[in-house]
């Protein structure tokens, strides 16, 4: 069984007062400290892979736990915001043969990925919740995630 762990991306500007183009978007100083805590909250996990949406706020949640654990991001349009449940699904299971990964994404995402899963009839302890740096750890077997678990978001 192999942990994937999908985050929502922490604390952005406002949408509504963000005058460019949405993708670019950064992180707020909340949450930048919110992505400085993810190393101390994933600190008993080893990570094989760093997945991100291409937008900057998701580039920006990950960026402290790749300087922590030396390794790339990557980024994947199935990550992105208004990207298809089955693309998302498809990414997770793949990483999941790999061994453990980190995948940030957005509320959309993250929210489809769960309802899917709930439909599926897949067990999911805690909260059901979508906040901003808060992650949902799905254990995943044979390509099949069989299991799922809340972690709250780093403050």
């Amino acid at each position: 069984m192999t942990a994937v762990y999908l985050v929502r991306h922490a604390k952005a500007k406002n949408r509504a007062k963000w005058a460019e183009p949405d993708h670019l978007r950064p992180l707020t100083k909340r949450g930048l400290a919110q992505a400085a805590a993810l190393p101390v909250l994933y600190a008993e996990q080893t990570f094989s892979r760093l997945f991100t949406s291409p937008y900057v706020r998701c580039v920006q949640t990950l960026e402290p736990l790749a300087a922590d654990r030396n390794l790339p991001l990557e980024t994947a349009d199935a990550l992105a915001e208004g990207a298809s449940v089955g693309e998302a699904l498809e990414l997770l299971l793949s990483l999941g043969a790999e061994g453990p990964a980190v995948c940030c994404t957005h509320a959309d995402v993250l929210f489809d990925v769960v309802e899917e899963l709930v439909s599926a009839r897949v067990r999911l302890d805690g909260p059901f919740e979508f906040e901003v740096a808060g992650t949902w750890m799905l254990e995943v077997e044979n390509r099949i995630v069989t299991s799922g678990r809340y972690l709250p978001r780093p403050d």
